[in-house]
């Protein structure tokens, strides 16, 4: 994880979860930063797909009409 100074932030949690986690002795700041910094890095990779969706499809596009630059170099494809 990152080295990022950490910030005190209010949260509301279902009391049953709550009482599992203590049962459990999980760190909720802990889990949480995981969790969260997993769910960005999700949404992000999603934002950069949709962002270079039409890059992507072009690139695809020509791939499946002329084939890749290397094709004529790979000698275990022919």
């Amino acid at each position: 994880m990152s080295a990022s100074p950490k910030k005190a932030a209010n949260l509301t949690v279902r009391a049953d979860l709550l009482e599992d986690a203590r049962t459990y002795k999980i760190n909720l700041s802990q889990t949480l930063e995981t969790a969260l910094a997993a769910e960005l890095k999700k949404r992000r990779e999603t934002e950069w797909l949709e962002q270079n969706k039409a890059a992507i499809e072009a690139y695809n596009q020509e791939i499946a009409e002329h084939g890749l630059f290397s094709d004529n170099f790979r000698s275990f494809c022919r």
